[in-house]
């Protein structure tokens, strides 16, 4: 299959989902339908999965250069498929190792979130739901995966403030794991998803399924809602 988003790699049983499109490594239809079908392949024939960006970015979020051209009900539909695939990767049933080697901003830093296990590079890029701070209400299913990821005293600045954060303050956050020169970083999280991936494959999944399922569903319960409120206002709001 051709990409030319998200490039698929497989081997000793870890599925790697490189992301690159040459740029900014921004969300559109395109990367959804990439990320769906890899998540496809990586269900039949992967142990664990690890979704790696380029230099500079792992994925600087939603395009708002395209997505505003849409029509409104384009729009909702890329709205929905987004969240879709973000939770997909979620409650994907074996282990999903994030290595962050650049920006990880708004969209980005949803898909990280959704990942078991974030490891990031030492440098001067930035991570954070920017949602807030450039509109954007953040959607419940984002709450939700933030709400299991962060601690609590860092809900506010991370979640209402939409603040972005350098990689020592991600780690102190809890959007990263650890930090790791930039080289080593794609060699670690194999490595963490190699040792995740000899955990017991149907008690693993089963496990977290449990862990995750009530609360993605009780957050896309609300999804139609959300669009409304989500397209109100900010850079994917309807142009006069």
């Amino acid at each position: 299959m051709h990409t030319t988003k998200i490039h698929y790699e497989l081997a000793d049983g870890i599925a790697t989902l490189r992301l690159d499109d040459g740029k900014a490594n921004t969300i559109e239809s395109t990367f959804i339908r990439e990320l769906n079908a890899a998540l496809d392949r990586a269900e039949k024939d992967a142990a664990a999965v690890v979704i790696v960006g380029r230099a500079g970015f792992f994925s600087a979020g939603l395009d708002l250069k395209v997505l505003p051209t849409l029509p409104p009900d384009a729009m909702k539909a890329f709205v929905r498929s987004f969240g879709a695939g973000m939770l997909r990767v979620w409650q994907h049933p074996r282990p999903v190792v994030a290595a962050i080697t650049g920006h990880a901003i708004a969209g980005g830093a949803v898909l990280a979130l959704a990942c078991d296990r974030r490891i990031g590079a030492v440098g001067t890029f930035k991570i954070g739901l920017s949602e807030v701070a450039i509109g954007l209400p953040l959607p419940p299913y984002v709450v939700a995966m933030a709400r299991q990821v962060l601690p609590p005293p860092a809900w506010s600045g991370a979640m209402l403030f939409g603040e972005l954060y350098d990689p020592l303050g991600a780690v102190g956050k809890g959007y990263l794991d650890r930090m790791v020169p930039a080289d080593q970083v794609l060699r670690q999280a194999l490595e963490e998803a190699k040792r995740l991936a000899a955990l017991h494959e149907h008690a693993f999944a089963v496990t977290k399924k449990y862990l995750r399922s009530s609360e993605a569903q009780a957050a896309w319960a609300d999804e139609e809602r959300h669009l409304d409120n989500f397209l109100k206002s900010g850079p994917l709001a309807p142009r006069a």
